[in-house]
């Protein structure tokens, strides 16, 4: 099977996204921790863990296909963040903009009618929805429990639950 040029470079473009995502998630993470939220902490280190095993499906898709997938620099994330919530939002930001970048992907498969590509990246897609909504539900915990000391204290406890019981990362 062939990838378009086209197809390629959005590949390896998505390799570039989710390593970010990962790098930021691991800064996000390593904040948490130095600032006492053990719950977030281990939360975002399991989401980098979860980026770069996105990263990884789609180099060994490439590679299968006889593709040498580029391995990208990353930049270097922000280190310094405001608040537990200020993160939250950052991070859904982040993954609006890994939705919009695979569904771009999508029409391009489908435009190539390019059918392996296309299936391969419906996990991508349904595993963006579950994404965002966590983050939106996460987000909302501020407006549901407040934001003075105990609030947080109970969000952070949310993010542990959440670290331990992520959602399945296995292709459907």
């Amino acid at each position: 099977m062939k990838l378009s040029k086209n197809m390629q470079n959005a590949l390896n473009n998505q390799i570039a996204l989710e390593a970010n995502a990962s790098n930021t998630y691991m800064a996000m993470a390593s904040w948490c921790e130095v600032t006492g939220y053990e719950g977030a902490s281990s939360f975002f280190y399991a989401q980098s863990d979860e980026e770069r095993t996105h990263m990884l499906k789609i180099v060994h898709y490439m590679n299968n296909l006889g593709i040498s997938a580029v391995i990208p620099a990353t930049k270097l994330p922000a280190t310094n963040f405001n608040s537990l919530e200020s993160i939250l939002k950052t991070a859904l930001k982040n993954e609006q903009m890994v939705t919009t970048a695979i569904h771009k992907m999508v029409e391009i498969a489908q435009k190539d009618k390019d059918h392996s590509t296309y299936a391969f990246l419906e996990w991508f897609v349904n595993e963006q929805v579950q994404e965002e909504t966590k983050f939106e539900t996460l987000i909302q915990k501020f407006e549901l429990i407040g934001r003075d000391k105990l609030a947080i204290n109970e969000i952070d406890k949310i993010l542990a639950a959440d670290a331990v019981t992520p959602a399945s990362d296995s292709p459907a």
